[in-house]
């Protein structure tokens, strides 16, 4: 009886580190600062901290459905787990893949901050790409949530 509700309880953590950082913490962050270099670095440590959430949670919730989905017919548990498991591949192709990737073009535009124009819109691009894959992985964890 208490697995089930750890589950739920990961799930909806997952759900709302997602949502309050996505979409509360960042937007707020650079509606609030004057300083968009500093918004973006705190951003950018929220987000990283978000993705490490998003990694434990994963797996804590494949460790849940193994041991504590018996009731669960078998489609369910495939459906939940693909729910997680395409959660997570958000996270690591987002974090471990883009992320990289657009702080090397930070880096590259030096203290100053300004980028080429070529530069620039390559990280317009990456970061284009790593909101669509946040906003995916937001709307899949409104559907683990509901699946629980």
């Amino acid at each position: 009886m208490m697995l089930p509700r750890v589950r739920l309880l990961v799930a909806a953590l997952w759900a709302g580190s997602l949502w309050t950082v996505g979409y509360l913490v960042a937007p707020t962050l650079f509606a609030t600062l004057s300083d968009r270099v500093l918004a973006g670095s705190i951003a950018g440590s929220m987000f990283h901290a978000q993705a490490l959430l998003s990694l434990g949670c994963g797996a804590a919730m494949v460790l849940l459905i193994w041991t504590a989905t018996r009731d669960w017919d078998a489609k369910r548990r495939r459906t939940v787990l693909a729910l997680v498991a395409a959660m997570a591949l958000c996270t690591v192709i987002s974090h471990f893949g883009l992320q990289p990737m657009m702080a090397e073009l930070r880096a590259a535009a030096g203290a100053s901050g300004v980028m080429e124009s070529a530069a620039k819109s390559r990280f317009g691009m990456l970061h284009g790409i790593s909101s669509c894959i946040y906003l995916l992985q937001s709307l899949l964890a409104v559907w683990l949530v509901v699946k629980q």
